[in-house]
């Protein structure tokens, strides 16, 4: 068996982990429901367990070398500090240092999404690409940002945050304290709370929404629509400053692959009258690219640390 990484994706629905190697081939993978309790005690326990897990698979200690581990909301990677994560319920929390403390391992602590957009442009579907915008569709919006070939995280760490980009300046109320963000149409929570909202029937979810809009249900397809169209202006917006060569389109609701696709790469296209839109495809590894990305993230560490 060749040495080892773990990659594990804090999600805020599900705790996904990966026993991976420096080529990317899988050897093992753990999926726990994120608890639900307010704070941080409940999930750091579940990551714990989940390393543990899969620590079971290596019968040769040595042959695990470290645990990547990527987490949503405000991270503070030099630091291993998990900042702010509204839908996890934590702030300014050590978690490198208490995971590291607990497994007796290097840990490498690092954005979710940008972990997603390294899996995808060294492994997946932007492969080759120097210019790419990774998106990922989940209970939220966020983007990976890629430029010359790098991830670029800004000034302070928060750059790709689209999701709370305006796009219907007189719009809903975001969470965020803004009016008519992208997050709050086309994200999969958005969704659900928008159908929801007007149906009054509960626990309809994103994908629901969009198998009714195709079934031709006019509010999911009014719902949808809203979606479309503010997903497409922000994309054309960053087409325009940014010239991509590619947009990868990331997490769950990927999954309904050209039923999204197709009316988002026309919204995006009709948006460009001069010029013509980058290429908007699926990502490769669908749910599994945080995970794999952090396995990514925790390889690049250690061969930075070798002698």
């Amino acid at each position: 068996m060749p040495d080892l990484v773990i990659g594990v994706d804090v999600g805020g629905t599900t705790v996904k982990a990966a026993l991976l190697d420096s080529g990317g081939r899988e050897y093992g993978r753990s999926e726990q429901p994120t608890p639900r309790q307010v704070g941080p005690d409940a999930i750091v326990a579940t990551i714990i367990d989940a390393i543990v897990e899969l620590r079971r698979h290596v019968p040769e200690a040595g042959r695990l070398r470290a645990v990547g581990l990527v987490v949503p909301g405000v991270v503070d990677a030099q630091h291993g500090i998990a900042v702010y994560a509204t839908n996890l319920g934590w702030r300014d929390l050590p978690i490198r240092q208490i995971v590291g403390e607990a497994i007796g391992l290097p840990v490498i602590l690092d954005h979710d999404v940008r972990a997603a957009g390294l899996a995808e442009l060294e492994l997946g579907a932007g492969r080759g690409s120097h210019e790419m915008l990774f998106v990922a569709l989940g209970t939220g919006i966020a983007a990976a940002v890629i430029t010359r070939g790098q991830l670029a995280t800004g000034a302070t760490g928060m750059a790709g945050e689209l999701g709370h980009l305006p796009v219907f300046p007189d719009g809903e109320w975001c969470a965020c304290g803004q009016r008519g963000c992208t997050e709050t149409y086309a994200s999969g929570a958005a969704l659900s709370r928008r159908y929801s909202a007007v149906s009054g029937i509960s626990g309809v979810t994103a994908n629901d929404v969009l198998s009714r809009a195709s079934a031709g249900d006019d509010l999911a397809q009014r719902i949808f629509s809203d979606a479309v169209t503010a997903l497409g202006r922000v994309l054309v917006d960053y087409v325009l400053i940014m010239d991509p060569e590619v947009i990868i389109i990331g997490g769950g609701l990927v999954a309904s692959g050209a039923v999204l696709l197709d009316p988002l790469t026309r919204e995006v296209q009709g948006g460009l009258a001069w010029r013509s839109a980058p290429t908007i495809s699926a990502g490769r590894f669908g749910a599994d690219a945080g995970r794999r990305g952090a396995a990514l993230l925790a390889w690049r560490t250690l061969e930075e640390a070798a002698p």
